[in-house]
């Protein structure tokens, strides 16, 4: 098929930092990596700013942002389009109790209104499309028609994509783990909400871990966000950029394993800790020869506060010198 539409990673707090991008991308040139989601408070009052460092080879890169407030998200969408992001996306969808108290996140769905001028001020910010992920509904709140409404409303506020997890949130009683698995998904709510608003940019987000589901939701949906799947099988992505994107893109794993090391020696000489990048590639041999001890070298919770690459470069070899 000719590739007209987006994948992409999603946004996941304590993994889809800075180093597990440049990681995915080594994957996939191609595929939309999104930042974990970074409050507007811990920027605009902590002074993290920090928080939107990547490098430029993380390109195309989304920012998500989690706020309630159009003028502190304006302020944050006015830097992030200075910094380069490619896109600024609001948080309308994660469970969390932290973000219930901050009135944010899948709470916003029951207000509309408030997320509508979100976009809008973030729009006037800044010059870059601006986004919103959401979930089907809330607790109770979750039939089509209040579905619709909400995305019309926000639509008409100048959300230009919806990225939408095909689950409802349950706010009391579950935590955000379980919010990933306990309310059923209901890919074919999606599937209504585009043919019901076919002028709308809609990407469908839950339960997709194999290239066929993707495939299968790219005939009718704008495009497909991978969630869990591709960070614990990291070949998918460069699996779904050769049927998707390029056939002829096929690296094979141990370049992407030794670019990689190049990466976090770099980074071990700017200061880094060798444990905040090591993490992401324990998933990169899996099914391998030598898997279980390439991860257990990885995860020497004491010669990972040596930050020396030579544990990085003892995994790859037991690795490598098993299947030469």
């Amino acid at each position: 098929m000719t590739f007209d539409k987006s994948i992409s990673v999603a946004p996941m707090m304590a993994w889809t930092d800075r180093h597990c991008r440049y990681l995915h991308r080594l994957y996939s040139p191609a595929i939309l990596l999104f930042t974990e989601m970074v409050t507007t408070g811990a920027l605009l009052r902590g002074g993290q700013w920090h928080q939107l460092d990547y490098s430029a080879e993380e390109h195309p890169i989304v920012l998500q942002l989690g706020g309630n407030d159009p003028a502190d998200l304006a302020r944050c969408a006015a830097e992030a389009a200075r910094r380069g992001f490619d896109e600024i996306n609001l948080n309308v969808g994660c469970p969390s109790d932290r973000v219930q108290q901050g009135t944010f996140g899948a709470c916003l769905m029951l207000t509309p209104k408030i997320v509508a001028q979100c976009v809008s001020a973030m729009r006037a910010a800044c010059d870059i499309p601006i986004s919103v992920k959401c979930r089907l509904g809330v607790d109770d709140q979750d039939s089509d028609p209040l579905l619709q409404a909400f995305i019309d409303e926000v639509a008409d506020g100048g959300c230009e994509r919806f990225y939408i997890h095909a689950r409802k949130a349950i706010l009391g009683g579950l935590s955000p783990a379980q919010n990933r698995s306990v309310p059923p998904l209901q890919p074919e709510r999606v599937a209504r909400l585009k043919r019901n608003r076919p002028n709308l940019n809609v990407v469908i987000n839950g339960g997709i871990t194999d290239p066929t589901t993707a495939e299968d939701y790219l005939t009718w949906a704008d495009g497909v966000m991978i969630g869990r799947a591709a960070y614990h099988n990291p070949d998918l992505l460069r699996t779904l950029h050769q049927r998707f994107v390029d056939p002829t893109f096929n690296p094979s794993t141990q370049s992407i394993v030794l670019a990689y090391r190049t990466y976090i020696s770099e980074q071990l000489q700017m200061g880094i800790r060798l444990s905040a990048m090591s993490k992401h590639l324990l998933h990169a041999c899996s099914g391998m020869p030598g898997a279980r001890r390439f991860r257990q070298i990885l995860s020497d919770s004491k010669r990972l506060k040596e930050n020396n690459i030579g544990l990085i470069d003892e995994a790859i070899d037991h690795i490598y010198a098993r299947a030469a």
